[in-house]
């Protein structure tokens, strides 16, 4: 695989490289099954749950300067359910930029221009967001586009509507965002997105419904980060998987100590979508080495009545 030949040649130097090395550790104990658990949200879900892999990225440059980049992030996963263990393969990033006067161009597998998810990377993260959680898709395959502006950026999507796996049944998802704000340089960013095609109901590799539905998502998101504060808010509202849909998530996070390596997030999460429920989740997490990172959560799911408390090790290197 893909995996094996990159990580057995020699490590990539230089500008245009950069090749690094991730892995995970991750149980817990959900007091709904009266065990040990060996992910944070399902067994099925690409994450979080006990891994290794690597993390490639790959400039392209000419006389004027950048034109294009590879990206290549895949890893093996350890899914242990009822004593059984199973080793599964994943591509998480696969995407192709080119850069053209007016816009950067991707094809492959990224993130589709829908809502907070379309720029906030929390794949290394035990707290999920709304596409992790279900409504919509972290990653998707297909194209894009993307421009900044002085003002913020506007992108668009166009990708299958399936998630991890590639289906075509008739899915497609067609998704675009327009923001105010630039992160990076203002510290803070307001979006407005919209989402229309006919989605599978997919978890990880797994497809759960052999049919696409109807989808029509409008959405909000937020992000403000001011000194040792940070907010992140996500709003979708309007039909997924053909069911009427509202779904909310806010995380405030504070950093503190020495460099500021510890933080502290709180994150509630509500959700109604052919059912209603809601979680709590308190996450804290600290940075013990430059490569490691410890993490732990406790969250509370209503619906299940189910009390949870993750533990996360990190681990991600420059080769």
């Amino acid at each position: 695989m893909l995996a094996a030949i990159l990580l057995g040649t020699a490590p990539a130097y230089g500008d245009s490289h950069l090749l690094y090395f991730e892995a995970q550790g991750i149980a817990g104990y959900s007091s709904s099954q009266g065990k040990t658990i060996y992910y944070s949200m399902n067994p099925d879900a690409e994450m979080q749950k006990p891994s290794v892999g690597f993390d490639y990225l790959h400039r392209f440059s000419g006389e004027t300067g950048d034109w294009g980049s590879l990206g290549l992030q895949g890893r093996l996963a350890l899914t242990v359910t009822d004593g059984a263990t199973q080793v599964e393969p994943q591509a998480y990033n696969a995407w192709f930029k080119v850069k053209t006067p007016w816009t950067d161009v991707w094809i492959g597998h990224n993130r589709p221009a829908l809502g907070l998810g379309s720029y906030f990377d929390s794949h290394p993260l035990i707290l999920r967001t709304l596409p992790i959680q279900g409504f919509g898709y972290d990653r998707d395959w297909g194209g894009g586009t993307y421009r900044d502006f002085p003002w913020g950026n506007l992108q668009l999507s166009a990708t299958t509507g399936s998630g991890m796996p590639v289906y075509f049944k008739g899915n497609y998802m067609l998704a675009g965002r327009v923001a105010y704000g630039v992160l990076n340089e203002e510290n803070y960013t307001v979006g407005l997105s919209a989402g229309y095609g006919r989605t599978l109901d997919t978890m990880g590799y797994e497809l759960r419904e052999a049919e696409p539905r109807d989808m029509r998502l409008g959405g909000a998101d937020f992000a403000f980060l001011r000194d040792n504060l940070e907010h992140r808010l996500d709003l979708l509202a309007g039909e997924w998987l053909g069911a009427d849909t509202v779904a909310l998530m806010y995380r405030l996070g504070y950093l503190f100590g020495p460099e500021e390596r510890l933080k502290i997030e709180a994150q509630p999460t509500y959700w109604n979508s052919g059912g209603e429920n809601w979680l709590l989740s308190l996450c804290f997490s600290a940075l013990a080495t430059a490569d490691l990172t410890f993490r732990t959560m406790y969250e509370y799911n209503h619906l299940d009545d189910d009390h949870r408390v993750i533990v996360q090790l990190y681990y991600y290197k420059p080769l």
